[in-house]
């Protein structure tokens, strides 16, 4: 689905195409199929018998010990085995590679660029040339890093810049072309799941549906779950067209006083609180503890600014829960500097100082539907969904062949 694999270790083991002269005599096989040792017993239960040990397996059944170093050997070699996600945003490419462990996963490589990929698209309806440079540049960067860890399997999605874009197709052309990356333009519905499936286990627990939500580059998506049972349940969920690039350029005014600071924050915020009535109408008005769970730049770079980290730091942000009301005062104090007073901020700096205000739109917007009295911060999303439904996919698929 737009990941481009490669070859399987195990490919060319089938038959060839030269026969052998002399076959040997089938191994003897039990009612379910299993290949039956000399002494009648089926592998898979003397396997179990021996827990997995060579030293623990009956001396006389030794067509035994054969099948459990196989079996060990698939299992390490699968625990081995690179993954990789990569998502092109509106605003930024972002990469993460890692390898299967126990119910998880261990990250060995990652990578994150802001490259603006909308920018000029709502003006123009295309992607401007030299975003898209911007893009190919730092996608390159990804095809090398996936050479280098040997990716076995991997998904490359595209998003909101690449489905409004007039030029998005021939854009993925290029990029398959000039890297060899094939992009998966996803669908809003997709890149919801995909961001669900990545942050829920950072939920608090609580009575009532939970909303996840993702503010992007050029697309917001708003996510309604239960959370009765292991895995959430999409009860509801909506996108708009409003991201931190897509509604910042909506509202671009040249002077920045007191006054016109004000009224495009405002703006702003009824732009997305427009999009939003359908939705909001159709949430349950007992919303029991309305939990609030948001991923994206703009939730993690507010928790930093909260935390005062002279520096941005994922592991002190993400899982972190903090109030609603403080990242409310937060949003108003950003939205009431100029860009040069937002920069001061060491984890906003220049690159965001001009976006990070749409971003507090947005999220005010969704406080306003959805009134939750602590937030979670989750530095995870599409990009760890990719990978779980990739791990979970190979490993039914080797189940099978095993």
């Amino acid at each position: 689905m737009g990941g481009a694999i490669a070859p399987s270790p195990h490919k060319g083991r089938g038959r060839k195409g030269k026969k052998s002269p002399r076959r040997k005599k089938a191994a003897p096989r039990a009612a379910n199929g299993q290949p039956v040792s000399t002494g009648g017993t089926p592998r898979a239960k003397q396997a179990a018998k021996g827990q997995g040990s060579a030293s623990s397996v009956n001396p006389q059944t030794v067509n035994t010990a054969p099948q459990v170093e196989r079996t060990d050997f698939r299992h390490n070699w699968f625990e081995r085995t690179a993954y990789a996600a990569l998502d092109l945003g509106t605003n930024n490419c972002r990469l993460l590679i890692a390898k299967a462990g126990g119910d998880d996963f261990t990250v060995v490589d990652a990578f994150s660029r802001v490259v603006r990929l909308g920018e000029g698209l709502t003006t123009t309806g295309k992607m401007s040339d030299e975003a898209m440079d911007r893009a190919v540049e730092a996608l390159s960067v990804c095809a090398e890093k996936l050479k280098k860890r040997n990716v076995v399997l991997a998904r490359s999605v595209a998003t909101e810049a690449c489905r409004q874009a007039l030029n998005g197709v021939e854009f993925i052309e290029r990029v398959k072309r000039e890297t060899g990356i094939h992009l998966d333009i996803i669908s809003p519905k997709e890149e919801a799941r995909l961001a669900v499936m990545g942050c829920h286990a950072l939920l608090e627990t609580g009575e009532g549906p939970a909303m996840i939500f993702d503010i992007g580059g050029g697309s917001t998506e708003l996510v309604l779950v239960s959370t009765d049972g292991v895995v959430p349940e999409i009860l509801d969920w909506i996108s708009v067209p409003w991201g931190v690039v897509s509604l910042t350029e909506s509202e671009r005014r040249a002077e920045e006083t007191p006054e016109s600071l004000a009224a495009v924050y405002d703006a702003m915020r009824g732009k997305v609180a427009a999009s939003f009535t359908d939705f909001a109408a159709r949430l349950p008005k007992d919303g029991g503890d309305f939990r609030l769970l948001g991923t994206s730049g703009t939730v993690t770079t507010l928790a930093s600014v909260y935390l005062k980290l002279p520096s941005y730091d994922r592991r002190a942000v993400d899982g972190l829960h903090l109030p609603t009301t403080a990242m409310r005062e937060i949003s108003r104090e950003l939205a009431s500097r100029t860009i040069k007073g937002r920069a001061e901020f060491p984890t906003i700096g220049n690159e965001r100082a001009d976006l990070v205000v749409a971003g507090c739109a947005i999220l005010e917007a969704i406080f306003d539907i959805w009134p939750g009295e602590r937030l979670g911060v989750a530095d995870r999303g599409i990009r760890e969904g990719i990978l779980r439904a990739l791990m979970a996919s190979d490993a039914k698929r080797r189940n099978r062949r095993n």
